[in-house]
């Protein structure tokens, strides 16, 4: 099982990735840098809680594991 500063430092690096690709994506969309901007922050908010939350329920689970 992954520790929880293990999760949450995967978490981290996860969101900072998917906030610069959805920051470029929302900007190329809207055309705007602030909305383009708003939306990507808001899609790595509630895209880190749910990582977070998914990673620690499979860290539980062992089907599937090789041991």
């Amino acid at each position: 099982m992954d520790s929880r500063k293990r999760t949450i430092l995967k978490a981290v690096l996860w969101s900072f990735l998917g906030l610069i690709s959805m920051g470029i994506v929302g900007y190329l969309t809207t055309g705007s840098i602030r909305l383009g901007g708003g939306m990507a922050v808001a899609n790595t908010l509630i895209g880190f809680t749910f990582y977070v939350c998914h990673e620690r329920v499979w860290s539980r689970i062992i089907w599937g594991r090789h041991v």
